[in-house]
Formats: C-alpha cells, sequence, structure tokens
C-alpha cells in the first residue's frame, strides 16, 4: 500500500491514473484465451474482483476483456462498493455488457466455495496488506474454484526519489519494517507479499509470472507525489519516532521539489498472475 491506512475515495481517485499507468498490460493478455473459453461454456465471464475500493479494477481492466462479462465487487466499505458499482463500465472490449453485484465482507475470509464458477479472481494493492496464512488461504480458495487470480501493485519495498538525499536509505527501511508491522492476525507482508504469494501458488501447482509495475511520478504528478510522501514519511515516522526532527526536514525538503517539478520518484511494485492447469 503506498499510502498507509489511507483508502479514502478522494486518495483512490488520486492514484487511480498512475495505477493505470503502472499495472502489466502483458498479464491480462495471457488470459484472453481462457476468458474466450469461459464466455462459451457459461455465457458469461465471471470476475471477482477483492478489496475493490472505488473500483479502479474494474474501469481500467473490463474494458479489455472479452465476452459478457458479471463482475462480483468485494470490500468492507459499502460506501465505496456503491462507488465502484456506479462508475462501473458498461461494455467490455468486443461491446458486451458488463455487469456487477457487490458483498461486502472481509476478503481474507472467502473460501473456494465463495469463488464458485469464478473465471478470474483480481485486486489491487491487497497482497501486501494480508499475513502469509491469508495469502495461503487465498492461493488454496483460487485453486479451488480453479480460477486464475490476477494480482496486482503490490509494494516491493523500492522507492527512487530524485534528487538523492542521504536520509532516503532510513525512510526506505523505516517504511518497509513499518509494512510488515504486527496485527492481531499475524505480521503483514508488506514488500514481502509477492514472494510469498508465489510460493504460495507454486506449491499447490500454479503457473505464476510476475511482472514489475513501479509508479513513475514526476511533475505533472505532483499532487499524488506529495501525499505519497506523506504517507511514506509518516510511516517511517510510525516505526522510528527518533527520527523525528530529521524526517520535518527532509519531507519539509522533498515538498519543496515537488512544488518546483525537480522531484521524480520510482515507487515499486509488482503484478502476479497464477493459473491452473485444465484438470
Amino acid at each position: 500500500m503506498s499510502a498507509p491506512g489511507d483508502f479514502s475515495p478522494d486518495w483512490l481517485g488520486l492514484r487511480e491514473a498512475a495505477d493505470a499507468r503502472a499495472r502489466s498490460r502483458a498479464l491480462p493478455q495471457l488470459l484472453h484465451e481462457t476468458l474466450r473459453t469461459a464466455a462459451r461454456r457459461a455465457g458469461t465471464v465471471v470476475v471477482h474482483d477483492l478489496g475493490c475500493g472505488s473500483g479502479s479494477m474494474i474501469r481500467w481492466l473490463a474494458p479489455h476483456l472479452p465476452g459478457p462479462q458479471h463482475w462480483v465487487l468485494h470490500d468492507l466499505d459499502p460506501a465505496l462498493l456503491d462507488l465502484a458499482r456506479t462508475r462501473a463500465p458498461r461494455t467490455g472490449a468486443d461491446g458486451a455488457p458488463v455487469s456487477v453485484t457487490t458483498r461486502t465482507g472481509d476478503v481474507a475470509d472467502l473460501t473456494g466455495a465463495d469463488l464458485a464458477g469464478a473465471a478470474l479472481v483480481t485486486a489491487t494493492a491487497l497482497l501486501d496488506l494480508l499475513t502469509a496464512p491469508q495469502v495461503d488461504a487465498l492461493a488454496s480458495a483460487c485453486r479451488d474454484a480453479r480460477a486464475p487470480a490476477l494480482l496486482a501493485l503490490s509494494v516491493t519495498g523500492r522507492a527512487g526519489p530524485e534528487p538523492a538525499h542521504p536520509l532516503d536509505g532510513a525512510v526506505e527501511a523505516a517504511f518497509n519494517d513499518h509494512q510488515r508491522r504486527p496485527t492481531p492476525a499475524g505480521p503483514l507482508l508488506g514488500p514481502d507479499a509477492t514472494a510469498v504469494a508465489t510460493r504460495a501458488f507454486d506449491r499447490l501447482g500454479a503457473r505464476v509470472e510476475v511482472r514489475p509495475s513501479p509508479w513513475e511520478l514526476g511533475p505533472d504528478d505532483a499532487a499524488l507525489a506529495a501525499e505519497w510522501l506523506h504517507g511514506w514519511v509518516g510511516a517511517a515516522r510510525q516505526q522510528r519516532p527518533d527520527l523525528g526532527a530529521a524526517l520535518d526536514g527532509y519531507r519539509e525538503r522533498r515538498l519543496a521539489e515537488i512544488s518546483d517539478g525537480r522531484f521524480r520518484v520510482s515507487v515499486g511494485h509488482a503484478d502476479l498472475l497464477a493459473r491452473w492447469d485444465a484438470g
């Protein structure tokens, strides 16, 4: 997650264009034949979007997928679900209709039965917010449903701000430690999410492919860069209170660089596709 703890519509809207630029276009293309087959057999392509937020994934992916589509949107927040439903596209790549239903609940509790009939399970910025047992359960649910999983924009822990600053490494390390923070369900995966998920799906027999999907932010992304910076530094401060005064100066310098158009950053993310052999 790029701005820890913030699932507000404003933040989700601010990041949507960067997410769309960053997501791998190659991985969805690998699904086209599978989804065409699903459409021929079932009459529609059923997609489950886990932790859908305001619906950025359906807006990005549905127009690129073939066949009539039915999306099942999952989230804990009813207001975000309503926003995602009302803003969903009405047609797919071939002009076929797209329909939507919503489900309120914790995606960590989903089973194969909940995903039965799915031609695809997808999510954005979800894996790094889960624990290792939760990722194991998600992989098992997808296996039981025989549904491929396209899981986009998991943080990798790498950020490359420019111009370079002596504190960059300390802030990055503190942020990454914060992303791995303990919760009642166990430590979050944070930047380890893609590697853990790859192993989880691989153990169950899936074919897994991973592609980089970094945000590349420059002068045209000043508002998002500033919000990302606040989240990045804020998480580092929570993890390393001893850096407090130094972080104040670091943040102000970076905000000045954003304001005058000199700041750029590559924020590391990865997309993962897991597919099952027929059988």
